[in-house]
Protein backbone atom coordinates (compact mmCIF):
# COMPACT_ATOMS: atom_id res chain seq x y z
CA UNK A 1 0.00 0.00 0.00
CA UNK A 2 0.79 3.53 -0.48
CA UNK A 3 -1.06 6.66 0.96
CA UNK A 4 -1.43 8.30 -2.32
CA UNK A 5 -2.54 4.75 -4.22
CA UNK A 6 -5.78 4.44 -1.63
CA UNK A 7 -8.05 6.67 -3.24
CA UNK A 8 -6.80 5.06 -7.17
CA UNK A 9 -7.09 1.86 -5.31
CA UNK A 10 -10.25 2.32 -3.80
CA UNK A 11 -12.06 2.54 -7.55
CA UNK A 12 -10.22 -0.31 -8.85
CA UNK A 13 -11.19 -2.22 -5.94
CA UNK A 14 -14.72 -2.29 -7.22
CA UNK A 15 -14.37 -4.95 -9.69
CA UNK A 16 -11.17 -6.40 -8.49
CA UNK A 17 -10.10 -9.06 -5.62
CA UNK A 18 -7.24 -7.04 -4.99
CA UNK A 19 -6.90 -4.01 -4.22
CA UNK A 20 -4.26 -1.37 -2.08
CA UNK A 21 -5.08 -0.53 1.24
CA UNK A 22 -2.46 2.10 1.72
CA UNK A 23 0.89 0.51 1.21
CA UNK A 24 3.06 1.02 -2.57
CA UNK A 25 4.10 -1.01 -4.92
CA UNK A 26 7.17 -3.28 -5.95
CA UNK A 27 10.35 -1.61 -6.95
CA UNK A 28 9.29 0.27 -10.13
CA UNK A 29 12.13 -0.16 -12.86
CA UNK A 30 14.38 -2.23 -10.34
CA UNK A 31 15.59 -5.54 -10.48
CA UNK A 32 15.56 -8.99 -9.04
CA UNK A 33 17.29 -9.19 -6.16
CA UNK A 34 20.10 -12.14 -6.60
CA UNK A 35 19.16 -15.81 -4.56
CA UNK A 36 20.11 -15.04 -0.66
CA UNK A 37 20.49 -11.47 -0.90
CA UNK A 38 18.28 -9.30 1.83
CA UNK A 39 16.67 -12.19 3.53
CA UNK A 40 15.54 -9.74 6.23
CA UNK A 41 12.93 -8.14 3.78
CA UNK A 42 9.18 -9.36 4.66
CA UNK A 43 6.53 -9.75 2.29
CA UNK A 44 2.73 -8.44 3.91
CA UNK A 45 0.28 -9.88 2.86
CA UNK A 46 -3.45 -9.54 4.27
CA UNK A 47 -6.04 -11.17 1.92
CA UNK A 48 -9.34 -9.90 4.22
CA UNK A 49 -9.26 -6.29 5.08
CA UNK A 50 -12.50 -4.53 6.33
CA UNK A 51 -14.38 -1.67 4.73
CA UNK A 52 -17.03 0.54 6.48
CA UNK A 53 -19.53 -0.71 4.38
CA UNK A 54 -19.35 -4.55 5.45
CA UNK A 55 -17.47 -5.33 2.37
CA UNK A 56 -13.49 -6.45 2.20
CA UNK A 57 -10.24 -6.51 0.05
CA UNK A 58 -6.80 -7.87 -0.15
CA UNK A 59 -3.59 -5.68 -0.07
CA UNK A 60 -0.04 -6.45 1.13
CA UNK A 61 2.96 -4.13 2.73
CA UNK A 62 6.76 -5.00 2.40
CA UNK A 63 9.04 -4.83 6.14
CA UNK A 64 11.60 -5.76 7.42
CA UNK A 65 13.16 -8.24 10.11
CA UNK A 66 14.45 -5.43 13.35
CA UNK A 67 14.55 -8.33 16.04
CA UNK A 68 14.08 -12.10 15.56
CA UNK A 69 10.23 -12.09 16.52
CA UNK A 70 9.56 -8.39 15.18
CA UNK A 71 9.41 -6.62 12.07
CA UNK A 72 9.24 -2.86 11.09
CA UNK A 73 6.68 -1.54 8.67
CA UNK A 74 4.70 1.89 7.86
CA UNK A 75 2.50 2.78 10.13
CA UNK A 76 -0.75 2.91 7.64
CA UNK A 77 -0.25 -0.78 6.81
CA UNK A 78 -2.13 -1.85 10.16
CA UNK A 79 -5.79 0.36 10.36
CA UNK A 80 -9.27 0.16 11.13
CA UNK A 81 -12.29 0.56 8.25
CA UNK A 82 -12.02 4.11 8.95
CA UNK A 83 -8.43 3.70 7.78
CA UNK A 84 -7.23 5.16 11.24
CA UNK A 85 -4.04 3.77 12.24
CA UNK A 86 -4.40 1.04 15.12
CA UNK A 87 -2.26 -0.63 17.97
CA UNK A 88 -2.34 -3.68 19.95
CA UNK A 89 -4.10 -6.94 18.07
CA UNK A 90 -3.54 -7.54 14.58
CA UNK A 91 -6.21 -5.82 13.29
CA UNK A 92 -6.65 -8.55 9.97
CA UNK A 93 -5.18 -11.85 9.22
CA UNK A 94 -1.72 -10.74 8.43
CA UNK A 95 0.70 -13.18 6.79
CA UNK A 96 4.67 -12.97 6.37
CA UNK A 97 7.16 -14.22 3.80
CA UNK A 98 10.92 -13.47 4.99
CA UNK A 99 13.93 -14.98 3.68
CA UNK A 100 13.15 -15.59 0.07
CA UNK A 101 13.17 -13.66 -3.21
CA UNK A 102 10.57 -15.65 -4.90
CA UNK A 103 6.95 -16.10 -3.54
CA UNK A 104 6.66 -19.69 -4.30
CA UNK A 105 5.39 -22.34 -2.03
CA UNK A 106 8.42 -24.27 0.10
CA UNK A 107 10.72 -20.75 0.10
CA UNK A 108 11.87 -18.66 3.01
CA UNK A 109 10.12 -18.53 6.24
CA UNK A 110 5.73 -18.27 6.43
CA UNK A 111 5.05 -15.98 10.28
CA UNK A 112 1.49 -14.22 10.68
CA UNK A 113 1.23 -11.52 12.86
CA UNK A 114 -0.25 -10.85 16.27
CA UNK A 115 0.58 -7.54 17.41
CA UNK A 116 1.21 -4.33 15.99
CA UNK A 117 2.39 -1.15 18.18
CA UNK A 118 2.16 2.63 15.76
CA UNK A 119 5.25 4.79 16.65
CA UNK A 120 2.47 8.14 17.17
CA UNK A 121 5.78 10.36 15.44
CA UNK A 122 5.71 8.83 11.91
CA UNK A 123 4.31 6.53 9.33
CA UNK A 124 6.01 3.32 11.42
CA UNK A 125 4.56 0.77 13.00
CA UNK A 126 6.38 -2.41 14.43
CA UNK A 127 4.71 -5.59 14.49
CA UNK A 128 4.92 -8.61 16.53
CA UNK A 129 5.43 -12.10 14.72
CA UNK A 130 3.78 -15.38 16.18
CA UNK A 131 7.36 -17.20 16.12
CA UNK A 132 10.76 -16.05 16.04
CA UNK A 133 12.93 -16.42 13.22
CA UNK A 134 16.22 -17.48 14.08
CA UNK A 135 17.75 -17.90 11.22
CA UNK A 136 17.94 -14.57 9.78
CA UNK A 137 19.70 -11.74 11.12
CA UNK A 138 17.70 -9.09 11.63
CA UNK A 139 18.51 -5.44 10.06
CA UNK A 140 20.06 -3.18 12.63
CA UNK A 141 17.92 0.33 12.96
CA UNK A 142 20.13 3.19 12.17
CA UNK A 143 20.40 5.67 15.23
CA UNK A 144 21.92 8.30 12.65
CA UNK A 145 20.05 10.98 10.70
CA UNK A 146 20.15 10.42 6.83
CA UNK A 147 22.36 12.71 5.08
CA UNK A 148 21.89 14.50 2.06
CA UNK A 149 24.00 12.49 -0.29
CA UNK A 150 24.05 9.22 1.54
CA UNK A 151 23.15 6.82 -0.85
CA UNK A 152 20.72 3.70 0.45
CA UNK A 153 19.17 0.48 -1.11
CA UNK A 154 15.77 -0.24 -1.67
CA UNK A 155 14.16 -3.84 -1.39
CA UNK A 156 10.75 -4.26 -1.91
CA UNK A 157 7.68 -6.96 -2.73
CA UNK A 158 5.39 -4.05 -4.79
CA UNK A 159 4.04 -3.69 -7.97
CA UNK A 160 6.15 -3.02 -10.90
CA UNK A 161 3.38 -0.42 -12.22
CA UNK A 162 0.45 1.57 -11.07
CA UNK A 163 -1.33 0.08 -14.09
CA UNK A 164 -3.30 -2.44 -12.53
CA UNK A 165 -0.97 -3.19 -9.61
CA UNK A 166 -0.09 -6.42 -8.15
CA UNK A 167 2.30 -7.53 -5.23
CA UNK A 168 5.51 -8.60 -7.01
CA UNK A 169 6.20 -12.42 -7.00
CA UNK A 170 9.83 -11.62 -6.84
CA UNK A 171 12.07 -9.40 -4.68
CA UNK A 172 13.12 -6.10 -6.13
CA UNK A 173 15.93 -3.35 -5.19
CA UNK A 174 17.07 -0.10 -6.66
CA UNK A 175 19.77 2.35 -5.45
CA UNK A 176 18.24 5.67 -3.93
CA UNK A 177 19.92 8.82 -3.34
CA UNK A 178 18.78 11.03 0.10
CA UNK A 179 18.13 14.27 -0.77
CA UNK A 180 16.69 16.17 1.69
CA UNK A 181 15.08 15.09 5.03
CA UNK A 182 12.88 17.39 8.06
CA UNK A 183 12.86 16.08 11.54
CA UNK A 184 10.43 12.83 11.15
CA UNK A 185 10.78 11.90 7.00
CA UNK A 186 13.85 11.32 4.63
CA UNK A 187 13.14 12.19 1.03
CA UNK A 188 14.74 9.89 -1.68
CA UNK A 189 15.37 9.80 -5.54
CA UNK A 190 16.36 6.84 -7.93
CA UNK A 191 19.37 6.20 -8.74
CA UNK A 192 19.84 2.81 -10.64
CA UNK A 193 19.21 0.88 -12.53
CA UNK A 194 17.21 4.09 -13.84
CA UNK A 195 16.18 7.26 -12.50
CA UNK A 196 12.58 6.84 -12.18
CA UNK A 197 13.84 3.78 -10.05
CA UNK A 198 11.07 4.15 -7.09
CA UNK A 199 8.50 2.56 -4.87
CA UNK A 200 5.60 1.68 -5.96
CA UNK A 201 2.20 -0.04 -4.30
CA UNK A 202 2.76 -2.67 -2.02
CA UNK A 203 6.39 -1.13 -1.21
CA UNK A 204 4.62 0.82 2.05
CA UNK A 205 7.26 -0.01 4.45
CA UNK A 206 9.93 -1.46 2.50
CA UNK A 207 13.75 -0.62 3.62
CA UNK A 208 16.01 1.64 2.85
CA UNK A 209 19.25 0.99 4.51
CA UNK A 210 23.09 0.46 3.98
CA UNK A 211 25.25 -2.31 3.60
CA UNK A 212 23.92 -5.76 5.81
CA UNK A 213 25.95 -7.23 8.50
CA UNK A 214 27.82 -5.90 10.18
CA UNK A 215 28.05 -2.18 9.69
CA UNK A 216 24.67 -2.28 7.93
CA UNK A 217 21.31 -0.21 8.94
CA UNK A 218 17.76 0.31 8.34
CA UNK A 219 17.85 3.87 7.18
CA UNK A 220 13.91 4.48 6.85
CA UNK A 221 10.65 2.89 5.61
CA UNK A 222 8.40 3.67 2.46
CA UNK A 223 5.61 5.83 3.23
CA UNK A 224 4.29 7.89 0.14
CA UNK A 225 5.32 9.37 -3.04
CA UNK A 226 4.14 9.90 -6.87
CA UNK A 227 2.45 7.55 -9.33
CA UNK A 228 5.20 4.94 -10.38
CA UNK A 229 7.39 5.04 -11.71
CA UNK A 230 9.23 8.40 -11.26
CA UNK A 231 12.16 10.46 -10.90
CA UNK A 232 10.60 12.89 -8.37
CA UNK A 233 11.46 12.73 -4.75
CA UNK A 234 9.71 9.89 -2.72
CA UNK A 235 8.54 10.33 1.14
CA UNK A 236 10.22 7.65 3.39
CA UNK A 237 9.65 7.66 7.81
CA UNK A 238 12.96 7.81 9.12
CA UNK A 239 13.82 5.44 11.67
CA UNK A 240 16.82 7.00 13.84
CA UNK A 241 14.19 9.10 16.31
CA UNK A 242 12.15 6.21 16.90
CA UNK A 243 15.45 3.23 18.21
CA UNK A 244 15.10 4.41 21.42
CA UNK A 245 10.99 3.00 21.33
CA UNK A 246 11.66 0.48 18.63
CA UNK A 247 14.30 -0.93 21.38
CA UNK A 248 12.17 -0.73 24.43
CA UNK A 249 9.57 -3.31 22.72
CA UNK A 250 11.66 -5.58 20.58
CA UNK A 251 13.87 -6.66 23.34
Amino acid sequence: MRLRAVLTAALLAAGSALALAAPASAVANGSDVAPGEYPFTAKLSMPVIPRADGTTYASGCTGSLIAPQWIITAGHCFHDVNRKPVSGPVPYATSVLLGATVDEPGQGERRTVTEVRQSGVNDVAIAKLDAPVTDIAPLTVSRTAPAAGEQVTLAGWGSLTEVSPKPSMKLQQGAMQVVGSDATTAQVIGVAPQSTTSACSYDSGAPYFVGYGIGGRLVSVESTGPDCPHSTPETTARVDLLADWIASHVQ
